[in-house]
């Protein structure tokens, strides 16, 4: 592939590199795509072809890696692709091109609501707090984009970009599922989301007894996770009733999350919703076998004493003839 010269002698030369860059791309894309994009750019001064080999050997890279990061870039809008190679793109412009695009922002709002500017608050804090300041202009029209398709208050955005910061992932991608899942779950004010929290905490710790009672020394996949759910949300269980499916694993040489959803399932099908429920139908089970052996063994002396009847009958008809 061939890349645009800049005819400057390489000695006294600089790459340099848009401040948008640190703060619009460096935080999401890895350590090997940087390394990459920062080697294209270098290379983009220079008019001589570089082979994809040739740049997996300098860098240390594999192939897969080299073109994996290349595709990164392009569909970031990066680098753009030619017949002839790839050109390393401005992306002062890009960004340009991003906050002049037909939108309405906060900050060319002239209603200058109450509203209004309790979110152009909220985003300075967010700027100070996460950005140290230098928050780019782009991310003013995502917040408020945001705010306008997830209905959240000024709290709840705060609290959005706090979660994402603390789990050092404050880039756009991650903070749209996040902000999606809370959407999802009805989260519209800083009360509805201290309720989510509550009850992801006492889910928490629900898994976390769980996995103890099962003596499971591993993280739950997506689809444990997703049975314990099934329990507590749809059939309205709480551990005391779950603990008494983990029992029945006790007999098992192995078990699974699939087994002891047949037995719940099983039991929220009869209605059964309380501990004394639960209990009551296994004492009828557990007494059933016997129950059946009784009325077996009743039948047996019927139907002994109906061949003593009959046999007697018959005698005594023998007799009067």
């Amino acid at each position: 592939m061939k890349l645009e010269q800049n005819d400057v002698s390489m000695m006294f030369s600089n790459t340099e590199i848009a401040d948008v860059f640190f703060t619009e791309y460096l935080s999401s894309a890895s350590g090997n795509a940087i390394k990459v994009y920062l080697y294209m750019l270098f290379l983009s001064k220079y008019g001589k072809d570089v082979k994809l080999n040739d740049l997996s050997k300098k860098l240390s890279l594999p192939l897969k890696e080299i073109q994996d990061s290349i595709k990164y870039w392009e569909d970031n809008g990066a680098i753009t692709k030619k017949s002839t190679g790839y050109i390393v793109n401005n992306l002062q412009e890009i960004e340009l091109h991003k906050l002049y695009k037909p939108r309405v922002s906060v900050l060319a709002d002239t209603k200058k609501s109450e509203e209004n500017q309790y979110r152009a608050k909220a985003i300075e804090a967010i700027n100070v707090s996460f950005f140290q300041g230098v928050m780019s202009p782009s991310w003013y029209n995502d917040i408020d984009l945001w705010f306008k398709k997830y209905g959240f208050d000024e709290q709840v955005m705060l609290a959005l970009f706090r979660y994402c910061f603390e789990r050092s992932a404050l880039h756009r991608n991650y903070i749209q599922v996040v902000a999606d899942a809370w959407f999802k779950n009805n989260i519209k004010t800083f009360s509805d989301l201290d309720l989510y929290y509550q009850k992801e905490e006492k889910f928490n710790l629900l898994k976390k007894s769980i996995c103890k009672k099962l003596g499971l020394n591993r993280t739950l996949t997506q689809y444990e996770e997703a049975y314990i759910e099934k329990w507590t949300v749809d059939f309205g269980y709480n551990l005391d009733i779950i603990e008494l499916a983990l029992k029945r694993t006790t007999s098992k040489s192995s078990f699974s999350f699939d087994y002891i959803d047949k037995i719940l399932s099983d039991w929220n099908e009869r209605h059964l919703k309380t501990v004394n429920d639960v209990q009551k139908f296994l004492d009828e089970q557990k007494n059933k076998p016997h129950a059946i052996k009784e009325l077996e063994k009743k039948s047996y002396q019927n139907y002994e004493q109906r061949k003593v009847d009959n046999l007697d009958s018959l005698y005594a008809n023998v007799q009067k003839a």
